[in-house]
């Protein structure tokens, strides 16, 4: 076994097995007698080992090559993997998620700016008072920005909270269950029926400070996503199962609503899928349907009846 001397001990690539062809007497086709067997690690700098491993087979054989990677390194490469799709959820959702995670630094000239306010406030007091206490509902948060900038310490209220003049404002976010109707959407199920369908979500904000620093509009995207959710998913499932399986596509909406609104702020708590409205000739031939098998059951008990009839005689 020869090694390349190296500071880093070399990374395993691959594991190579290759038969070479033998003679009639068991030979090899390049005069040894021996089944080459190599493993090559390779480095940065190219280095590699080889391990030769003699076999006792004969006989003519073709010469083959195959990889034992995924037998090898099947752990490393699920490591991979996970690590990479984890990558891929902080590339997606926004890096500020996190309240904790802002920048609350205001600088030099921030700071003369809050000077400066706190001078005004304290040269026209009390009247300045009138414009620097707020007041927030039980049911309600303030997220208040200093320079544009979030403020440390998360959403304030409820209650009274105190706002500087001119270098502060603040946005009210209402943290009660909100409910709306998805309009009706025209979806073509799977088994190529058009249907219309509508439904209802009830929803809250869950941080408040999140909601507004995240998303534009909270509310409107929530109400635009849930349309588009009830699209997707009810396009995926035949007819049967959008009549029968009510509650089931329900629960399955929601937690995808849930999931997806979750760096928004807010967290879906129900969905209900209010109406299905099939096309009149559709409506038709199911009543048809169900007409023709009544009458075929009705024909079946009058026959079983006359049976017995005869039986009893």
């Amino acid at each position: 076994m020869e090694k390349k001397d190296d500071d880093k001990p070399p990374k395993m690539e691959f594991l190579e097995v290759v038969d070479r062809g033998y003679g009639q007497n068991g030979q090899s086709g390049d005069g040894g007698s021996t089944e080459s067997e190599r493993l090559m690690d390779s480095d940065d700098d190219g280095g590699s080992i080889q391990i030769e491993v003699p076999s006792g087979r004969g006989g003519p054989r073709m010469g083959r090559r195959f990889t034992l990677n995924p037998l090898i390194f099947a752990k490393e490469e699920r490591d991979a993997r996970r690590q990479s799709l984890a990558q891929l959820k902080l590339s997606y959702y926004p890096t500020n998620m996190n309240p904790e995670s802002y920048d609350t630094k205001i600088g030099v000239c921030g700071w003369f700016l809050t000077i400066l306010s706190w001078l005004m406030m304290l040269s026209t007091f009390p009247f300045s008072m009138i414009f620097c206490i707020k007041v927030v509902q039980e049911y309600e948060r303030a997220v208040v920005f200093r320079l544009g900038r979030l403020i440390g310490g998360g959403a304030k209220g409820p209650g009274i909270f105190f706002v500087l003049p001119c270098i502060e404002s603040y946005n009210k976010v209402d943290l009660r269950t909100v409910s709306f109707n998805v309009p009706p959407q025209e979806i073509l199920t799977k088994d190529s029926v058009t249907t219309s369908v509508d439904a209802v979500v009830y929803y809250r904000v869950s941080n408040a400070t999140v909601s507004v620093a995240n998303v534009e509009n909270a509310h409107h995207s929530t109400r635009l996503l849930a349309q588009t959710t009830l699209r997707n998913m009810l396009g995926t499932r035949d007819l049967s199962d959008i009549l029968q399986d009510r509650d089931s596509l329900a629960i399955s909406m929601q937690a995808v609503l849930d999931e997806a609104t979750e760096s928004w702020g807010i967290k879906v708590e129900r969905v209900e899928i209010k109406d299905v409205r099939l096309p009149v000739q559709l409506q038709r031939a199911m009543a048809a349907e169900a007409e023709a098998t009544r009458e075929a059951r009705a024909k079946v008990i009058a026959a079983d009846g006359e049976q017995l009839a005869s039986k009893s005689l």
